[in-house]
């Protein structure tokens, strides 16, 4: 279901959504990437750019890409049901309490936003009434409960509790970014390209600024690093339009160690 909107405003709101300003928290986490620069395993802009193009690539880039799709074509189909399994799945599949956490916290601050700021039928039907019984995924047992051994993310305040806007609403307890991006996308009539393109860009620039503050690089070459990952962001796009979904998954043991190794590290920065 898209939204009758003037021309040029699905790119307006796009621009706006994946704007550095606009309050999901990303600049806080790291995904792992903290605690690779202590162990010295990314120490400049080589093995920065490599970690970057791994990550989107075939780490949580990858995923998030097919659960954006996904979340997207169900929410052009205003399948509510299709929405909350996209959803649950994308929370799910992370190898980590941290990685877990920055999907879920980051797509709460992203749907409370713009929930209070855009109006958006499906959105607001979809995460606000989340379909009762979805099918078990991957990961979950026959009830639909998660077998998870990790604790997945508190929840962020719902507008009801003083977090934002809204007369007395109440959100699920998680929502995964990636997922809650697709919808958006649909809803204001975005091309799935430009939203897989988009999103993809934004989190490896969010990466590579992570890399800038810990120190290993300088502007310029965080700008070069940003034009080497132009062909991966969209050749990763690309993929996740035709991909098959049982192929859906991820394969960055490296990030993964990282992420583990960051939940105890003594000095840090970012939340992941």
């Amino acid at each position: 279901m898209t939204q009758n909107a003037k021309p040029g405003s699905s790119l307006y709101r796009l621009l706006a959504w994946l704007s550095p300003s606009f309050p999901t928290g990303a600049f806080s986490y790291s995904h792992g990437l903290e605690a690779a620069v202590a162990a010295d395993d990314v120490r400049d802009r080589a093995s920065l750019e490599n970690w970057v193009a791994s990550v989107v690539a075939r780490g949580s880039g990858r995923i998030d890409a097919d659960i954006l799709c996904e979340a997207y074509r169900v929410a052009a189909a205003d399948d509510r049901a299709g929405f909350d399994a996209a959803n649950r799945r994308g929370v799910a599949f992370r190898a980590t309490a941290e990685l877990a956490l920055e999907a879920a916290q980051q797509g709460e601050a992203f749907m409370r936003t713009c929930r209070a700021a855009w109006q958006a039928p499906f959105l607001r039907s979809a995460i606000l009434n989340p379909h009762p019984s979805p099918p078990p995924l991957a990961g979950e047992g026959a009830d639909g409960t998660a077998t998870s051994n990790f604790p997945l993310p508190p929840s962020l305040p719902s507008p009801a509790s003083g977090g934002g806007q809204g007369g007395g609403e109440t959100a699920p307890e998680h929502v995964c970014h990636s997922a809650a991006f697709g919808a958006a996308a649909a809803c204001a009539g975005i091309a799935l390209e430009d939203a897989l393109v988009g999103y993809l860009q934004a989190f490896a620039a969010n990466l590579v600024s992570a890399g800038l503050r810990l120190g290993i690089i300088g502007q310029t070459d965080g700008q070069r690093i940003m034009a080497a990952l132009e062909p991966v962001v969209a050749g990763a796009a690309d993929a996740a339009m035709t991909r098959d979904p049982a192929d859906f998954g991820g394969a960055t043991f490296a990030v993964d160690l990282a992420s583990m190794a960051h939940e105890t590290q003594y000095t840090r920065l970012f939340r992941s």
